[in-house]
């Protein structure tokens, strides 16, 4: 399903909650709405319940409690009002509320926790109270909330708030995703009961009114993009071809200012293109090469470029995978996929930059036409490349398309790509691994996860590893040896990107969940919006 996210300004309402005006609550609670969404914190606990040493009846709670007929000292006797991080009460409306203008069926309260410790003033606190409260408002007769921002405000700032919006917004999305709602081609009863929730409004002052409304645009465009990326991911391998994936890309330019450009089989090879395609050979269905451009900044601008792998289901060709759990090597395109759902992001919200996707696209297959190991091929940069394992595939098509890139003469270029397992044993599925020896883009990147809590973990790009690649018949091999699996991957790819500003992301533990839980995370799409959106 959809949620709808929208904004309401109370020019009167004050930007931190301990000072909430009595007008402005009234107001609030004179909105007729399902449920009316505010935040408390440790101190006004203690202050309504009288503990020692704090400040007796100070805070907004006493004002709402004598605006809900007692419902909140009510909650506080029985045990229901928590001071804990992330504890949230449900108070129901009761006939004496109405007495005193009040029309919000509920009112919905929040812990934050003791604000004072620095340790719970961060955006990774903010993400376990708003899920918390996103929780309670899902799943029952709640249609939509009215969300009083600023009583959220950590930090009491208006760039803090312009963060934890675009988190709300992205959890909530998240949290409504239903995976075949938006796919023609999955025509299927969803398990799971829809939610009724529906429509969130933000509710601000004058302080964060600009703020607001700018976050709530970016956060909606993040949520499409991930929901884009979360559908291409899910998709079975005989729907999304590369060929599916081209037609997916070109239709966003129908919705948005995006220019798109697929290049086939016959383009690919008059390119030079000999790694890619080594790894397209064993499939009958033709690879396609992927170009969209957002021209949102001036012309002549360096533009950011986006790489991202594109091998729509891998069996690790003639270097056969094991059987099990091969049907999620679907997922092996949810770099594509994030780099696609990206740039839908970026076309959405009119992003003042130009940023470049590029998507080498095909399927690694066995077949009588496919590459062996031991096979030589050259790359589009003229290096010979000796490939000792077919199921290293990712870098190979990559490696070309990252020398395709040159002509746009970038400010940076990011590659994005479920490139190693060996990955996952070294980071699991918290952090996405960064790979770049330019400290700037390594900071911004990192900078970017901690906004979005889609994060990163740095890992070594040390010359020492290249000797793994060595080959005795070409320029370098396509694989290193078990040993540092992840960094030989990437160092590989440095190879192609000595013209231009590089970092390498490996998502192979952060793009999709197994089990129970199955299905495309929708990672790094809010990191590569949110990097895009503080660079300067």
């Amino acid at each position: 399903m959809t949620i709808q996210f929208s904004t309401k300004i109370f020019p009167q309402a004050d930007l931190q909650s301990l000072k909430l005006q009595k007008s402005s609550l009234k107001t609030l609670l004179g909105n007729a709405t399902d449920c009316l969404v505010l935040a408390y914190s440790k101190a006004d606990i203690d202050s309504f319940s009288g503990a020692k040493g704090a400040k007796a009846k100070e805070g907004f709670l006493p004002e709402l409690d004598f605006l809900l007929g007692g419902s909140v000292n009510h909650a506080n006797i029985l045990g229901d009002l928590d001071s804990k991080q992330a504890s949230v009460c449900m108070l129901r409306a009761e006939k004496s509320w109405s007495s005193n203008g009040v029309k919000a069926k509920r009112v919905l309260l929040v812990s934050l926790g003791d604000v004072h410790l620095a340790s719970e003033r961060s955006l990774t606190t903010y993400s376990k109270v708003a899920r918390a409260a996103l929780k309670v408002m899902s799943g029952g007769s709640i249609e939509s909330a009215l969300w009083f921002t600023p009583s959220f405000a950590l930090a009491h700032k208006a760039d803090f708030i312009a963060e934890e919006v675009r988190l709300t917004v992205q959890y909530a999305g998240d949290q409504a995703y239903r995976f075949g709602v938006r796919q023609p081609a999955m025509k299927f009863k969803v398990k799971d009961k829809a939610d009724t929730f529906q429509h969130l409004i933000f509710a601000g002052n004058d302080a964060c009114a600009k703020e607001l409304k700018a976050a709530v645009e970016q956060g909606v465009a993040i949520v499409e993009g991930m929901h884009l990326a979360k559908d291409l991911g899910n998709l079975p391998p005989n729907i999304c071809t590369p060929t599916y994936l081209g037609k997916a890309a070109q239709g966003l330019s129908k919705k948005t200012a995006l220019k798109v450009d697929v290049l086939g089989l016959k383009q690919i090879e008059a390119l030079g293109m000999g790694s890619f395609l080594s790894v397209a050979k064993g499939s009958a269905t033709p690879p396609q090469f992927i170009v969209m451009k957002h021209q949102g900044g001036k012309a002549g601008e360096a533009p950011i470029v986006l790489v991202g792998k594109g091998i729509t289901f891998d069996t690790g060709g003639i270097s056969l995978k094991p059987g099990e759990a091969m049907d999620e090597m679907k997922y092996d395109m949810c770099g594509a996929a994030s780099v696609i759902g990206t740039m839908y992001s970026v076309a959405l919200m009119k992003l003042k930059k130009n940023v470049i996707g590029v998507i080498p696209t095909c399927e690694n297959m066995p077949s009588g036409q496919a590459t062996r190991p031991g096979d030589i091929v050259k790359s589009m940069s003229g290096q010979t490349i000796e490939i000792l394992n077919t199921d290293a595939e990712g870098r190979l098509i990559l490696c070309d398309a990252l020398t395709y890139v040159e002509r746009f003469k970038p400010a940076a270029v990011i590659d994005v790509a479920t490139l190693t397992g060996a990955c996952v044993i070294a980071l699991g599925h918290v952090h996405s691994g960064l790979f770049s020896e330019d400290e700037g883009l390594v900071s911004e990147l990192t900078k970017a996860g901690h906004t979005s809590l889609d994060t990163v973990w740095r890992l070594p790009l040390d010359a020492a590893y290249h000797d793994q690649l060595k080959s005795n018949f070409a320029d370098v091999a396509n694989i290193g040896g078990r040993p540092a699996g992840s960094v030989t991957a990437a160092c590989f790819l440095s190879r192609f990107t000595e013209k231009y500003k590089w970092a390498h992301l490996d998502i192979a533990g952060t793009a999709w969940k197994s089990g129970a839980a199955k299905g495309s995370t929708g990672r790094p799409v809010p990191l590569l919006v949110n990097f895009l959106l503080e660079r300067k």
